[in-house]
C-alpha cells in the first residue's frame, strides 16, 4: 500500500537515499524502532533507582510481568530463555504501535520483517531441543513407535515448516489489513476524524498480536524442551 507521505522516507529523500527508502520503506522503519527500543532502553537503565523513574518503572511493570508469565509456563528451566521472546514481544509491539502514528509505516506490516522474526524463533527452538536432549531430541519427530516413523517424520517436519510460516503470516495479515483499512477511511474520511475508533482499536490489535507471537514463541520452545512422547 503506497501511502501520502513517510517522514523518514522524506528524510532518506533529503540525504540523497530516496530509492533505497522507497524501495524498502519496512527496513528503514524497522531502524526507527531499533533506534526507539534502544534509547527507551538506555533511559530505563540509565541511573537506575530504588524510587524509579517512570520510563524505568513502566519497563519493570512490562518485563516483570512478562517474565513471570513465561516462568509460570515453562519453569525455572526456561528463564535463559527469556531475553530472547521478550526482546522479540517489545520489538514486535513498538512495530506494531508505530502504524497508528501519522508518517510513520509498522514494519510487522511487510511479509520480509515477520518472516526474518520467524526464521529466528523456530530454528532457535530446535537449538533449544537439542541443549536439552543432545541427540535425543530426533525422537520429537519420530512418534511413538518405530513402525509409524514413516508416516510421522514427514508430518512433523511440515508441521515445524508451517510454523514459520503461521507465525509470519498472521502477523503480517493483521498488521496489513489494519493498515488498508486506515487507508481507507482516511481517503474517505479525511479530517473528520472517523478513522479515530479504528486507531483505538489498533492500539489493542498491536497488544494483542504481539502478545500471541510471544505465546506461541513460548509455546514451541516449551514443547522443545519436554520430554519427547
Amino acid at each position: 500500500m503506497e501511502h501520502p507521505y513517510l517522514f523518514f522516507v522524506k528524510l532518506f529523500e533529503m540525504i540523497g537515499f530516496g530509492h533505497f527508502a522507497h524501495a524498502n520503506v519496512h527496513v528503514v522503519y524497522a531502524w526507527v524502532v531499533m533506534a526507539i527500543l534502544i534509547i527507551l532502553g538506555f533511559l530505563a537503565g540509565k541511573n537506575t533507582k530504588l524510587i524509579p523513574s517512570q520510563v524505568q518503572n513502566v519497563f519493570e511493570v512490562l518485563v516483570s510481568g512478562l517474565e513471570e508469565f513465561m516462568i509460570g509456563v515453562t519453569g525455572e528451566k526456561g528463564r535463559w530463555i527469556f531475553p530472547l521472546v521478550a526482546t522479540i514481544f517489545l520489538y514486535v509491539f513498538v512495530s506494531n504501535l508505530i502504524g497508528l502514528v501519522p508518517g510513520f509505516f509498522p514494519p510487522t506490516a511487510n511479509l520480509n520483517t515477520t518472516l526474518s522474526i520467524a526464521l529466528i524463533v523456530v530454528p532457535f527452538t530446535h537449538i533449544v531441543g537439542i541443549k536439552y536432549h543432545g541427540i535425543k531430541y530426533i525422537k520429537h519427530f519420530l512418534g511413538p513407535v518405530w513402525w509409524m516413523i514413516p508416516i510421522i517424520f514427514p508430518i512433523e517436519l511440515i508441521g515445524h515448516v508451517a510454523r514459520i510460516l503461521s507465525l509470519s503470516f498472521r502477523l503480517f495479515g493483521n498488521m496489513m489489513g489494519h493498515e488498508l483499512v486506515l487507508g481507507i477511511l482516511f481517503g474517505l474520511a479525511g479530517l473528520f476524524f472517523a478513522p479515530l475508533p479504528i486507531m483505538a482499536l489498533g492500539i489493542f490489535v498491536a497488544l494483542v498480536q504481539a502478545f500471541v507471537f510471544f505465546l506461541l514463541s513460548v509455546m514451541y520452545l516449551i514443547s522443545a524442551i519436554e520430554e519427547a512422547h
